[in-house]
């Protein structure tokens, strides 16, 4: 549960994807280790998307301390309607781990020439976030033997979980 294990979470709704020409939000909660613990597409930006996908990221990894958020009022909103508003922290550079977790997601997306379909661009949002959290080994901050041990192991559990 995120509230037991870490201090705090990030949210962002800044992915907005284009699907047969209209605009659709990705929602995206990261965790204190950058890892994508949720993603959720919708086609409005408002308090009712924003309640319902923290009901659901609540309902999942439990509450966190702190949550921190971009500036949209939708949060503030579905957070006191949630009472958790006073866990909310909104600075300016505070988000910069959700913003920078959209990085992989982006060009991937560019590479398949964007969605054609909303439940297209969910399945794929929950999946490229599966595969990227299994995968990303942080390789600036290891040698490249232990980089290698670890990617080998991750390689050989996906296979044993795919295959």
């Amino acid at each position: 549960m995120i509230g037991d294990v870490c201090a705090g979470l990030a949210v962002e709704t800044r992915a907005d994807v284009r699907v047969q020409g209209g605009m659709r939000y990705l929602w995206r909660a990261v965790g204190h280790e950058v890892e994508v613990l949720e993603s959720f597409v919708t086609k409005e930006r408002d308090k009712a998307a924003a309640l319902k996908f923290m009901k659901k990221l609540m309902k999942r990894h439990g509450r966190a301390k702190v949550v921190t958020t971009d500036g949209l009022r939708s949060y503030k909103a579905a957070m006191k309607e949630l009472n958790i508003a006073d866990r909310q922290e909104v600075g300016r550079w505070a988000n910069n781990r959700v913003e920078n977790s959209h990085q992989p997601f982006r060009r991937r997306e560019r590479a398949m020439l964007r969605f054609r379909r909303m439940k297209t661009l969910q399945q794929f949002a929950s999946g490229h976030a599966s595969f990227h959290n299994h995968f990303n080994q942080e390789r600036h901050l290891v040698s490249r033997d232990i980089y290698k041990q670890r990617r080998s192991a991750a390689l050989a559990e996906w296979r044993k979980v795919v295959g």
